[in-house]
């Protein structure tokens, strides 16, 4: 009879829609078979036979999903691994997901499709969770607000170009006023972050001392990316300590890059080769960052010509073919990246660098997860030894845990990733709501022990002082946004966005409950 009273308080019907809301929001998901697309390689031969990239801010329960390769069933990322290990170019692959079936003719050895495990839920789990590179950067001399949002646009182009996903670079500023850039990056090691944003990345290219081109739209119209034809390895050979496999790729020059390099040949010697074949005097030398990565001949027959396509080529290096091949891939890759990007508008250097392995990102999440239902059972069996009642320690409970499904629906509804910062900021909210419901209950109790003030008197009095906590808690956090170059921002947001949900929702609830559950 009471529960059916309580249920009718109107501000428990308010904290009932918000866990309605929050449960829609975090959509969890029970059928996690199959692996998510989380993107689509540009001109590859998943997107030419119709694989569509996700659309920006796709909730992750709403990912396509891979379901059968040729008919055998994907359970998880190792078994997609598997299977496409073994395909060739030329073979047919047949791919069903949750939305429809694609017949692919591979026009090279890999897909394109960069997968994922299929989320169980639309909380999204930040870098200490889910494994990745985090990088603190700070431009090397002061730069206003719309440089650095240059430098940012930059940065995400280079990153994107580059072929990496899950990708968060954002800015950050601390107490003393020093402008910062913080990246994200899932699945990378530190090394790979190093070498694409750890430095500005000026590519040149020089005949002697004179800069024909450089890197960026200005001079290169065009760099060829994932396809066979005009880009790729070419031969590996063994070498004194393993192997070296060559890769090349064209680049499409401009006008005035063109004419650039007939001004500077012209006046160049011819000089012949011991295999018969002549070249210039002069090679053409390319340099990223001021350091020579290679050096190319140039043929006779170009000499003062307004050459628009020009071949590029460097080597990779690995103690096997397998892996010389990969290393060739990654340089080539890089290379490519900066060509297309261009350099960053200013230097930068590397404050800090956090490297989190998928594995322990995965214990971190449920290492967090155990401790917290071990926090709210002992916090639940403390206050049933301290009352003696089920009617004070139950609907603490489940004030509890509503408050943890509304911060997790609040998380999944504005996308915000979940860190171990914000997990901690979490539990933090959770506990500043046990002292204010503990204040509710010692109030209600001395209305039980015959106190003469009125059942009003008494929520006015714990609200008055839940009210003071409440100010008191966000002020103290605001600073915290700009603490540490952003890095406690998870912290604070979740603590500030916590309590609130308590002062708010949860507590009137909570004291509308035990109002009616201890009326004589």
């Amino acid at each position: 009879m009471k529960l059916g009273k309580v249920l009718k308080k109107w501000r428990v019907i308010v904290l009932t829609l918000f866990l309605i809301f929050s449960l829609l929001a975090i959509s969890p998901r029970f059928d996690t078979n199959g692996v998510a697309i989380k993107s689509i390689e540009q001109n590859s031969t998943a997107s030419d036979a119709g694989i569509q990239n996700p659309l920006p801010n796709t909730p992750p329960t709403k990912l396509e999903r891979i379901l059968y390769v040729n008919n055998k069933p994907i359970n998880s990322i190792q078994d997609y691994g598997n299977i496409i290990s073994d395909f060739k170019e030329n073979d047919v692959v047949r791919i069903r997901t949750d939305k429809r079936e694609y017949a692919i003719l591979l026009k090279e050895q890999s897909l394109g499709i960069n997968v994922d495990k299929v989320a169980s839920s639309n909380v999204r789990r930040g870098l200490d969770l889910e494994g990745g590179t985090r990088v603190l950067l700070q431009p090397t001399s002061k730069i206003n607000d719309n440089e650095r949002e240059d430098l940012i646009s930059v940065m995400e182009n280079r990153l994107n170009t580059y072929g990496l996903t899950d990708i968060k670079v954002k800015k950050a500023d601390d107490l003393l006023g020093n402008r910062y850039i913080l990246v994200e990056i899932a699945g990378v090691t530190k090394q790979e972050v190093k070498e694409l944003i750890g430095s500005q990345g000026k590519f040149e290219a020089k005949i002697g001392n004179d800069v024909v081109f450089e890197g960026g739209k200005k001079d290169i119209t065009f760099v060829c990316r994932n396809d066979g034809t005009c880009s790729g390895i070419r031969q590996c050979t063994p070498a004194s300590n393993g192997y070296i496999c060559q890769f090349d790729f064209e680049i499409a020059l401009s006008a005035d890059a063109a004419k650039k390099h007939a001004e500077i040949t012209k006046n160049l010697d011819i000089n012949l080769s011991d295999s018969g074949n002549s070249y210039l005097s002069k090679p053409l030398d390319l340099y990223i960052d001021s350091i020579l990565v290679d050096s190319l001949q140039i043929s006779s027959n170009l000499k003062g010509q307004e050459v628009t396509r020009v071949t590029i080529s460097g080597p990779g290096i690995g103690s096997t073919q397998e892996e010389a091949q990969q290393n060739a891939l990654k340089q080539m890759n890089k290379l490519q990246t900066i060509l297309i990007t261009g350099s960053f508008p200013t230097k930068l250097n590397i404050v800090k660098v956090d490297s989190i392995s998928p594995l322990l990102g995965s214990a971190f999440a449920r290492s967090a997860l155990l401790l917290g239902l071990i926090a709210i059972f002992l916090v639940a069996l403390i206050i049933y030894v301290r009352y003696r009642s089920l009617k004070i320690s139950i609907p603490m409970v489940i004030t509890m845990l509503s408050e943890l499904i509304i911060l997790l629906g609040f998380a999944a509804l504005f996308r915000y990733n979940l860190d171990l910062a914000a997990i901690a900021g979490i539990l933090a909210a959770i506990g500043t709501g046990v002292d204010d419901q503990i204040v509710i209950a010692d109030e209600v109790l001395t209305k039980e022990a015959g106190v003469s003030y009125k059942w009003k008197q008494k929520i006015k009095r714990a609200f008055f002082i839940i009210m003071a906590a409440w100010t008191v808690g966000v002020a103290s956090m605001i600073p915290l946004f700009w603490a540490g170059a952003g890095l406690l921002t998870g912290f604070a947001l979740s603590t500030i966005v916590g309590i609130s949900i308590g002062v708010f929702i949860t507590r009137p609830a909570y004291a509308a409950a035990i109002e009616v559950l201890h009326e004589d």
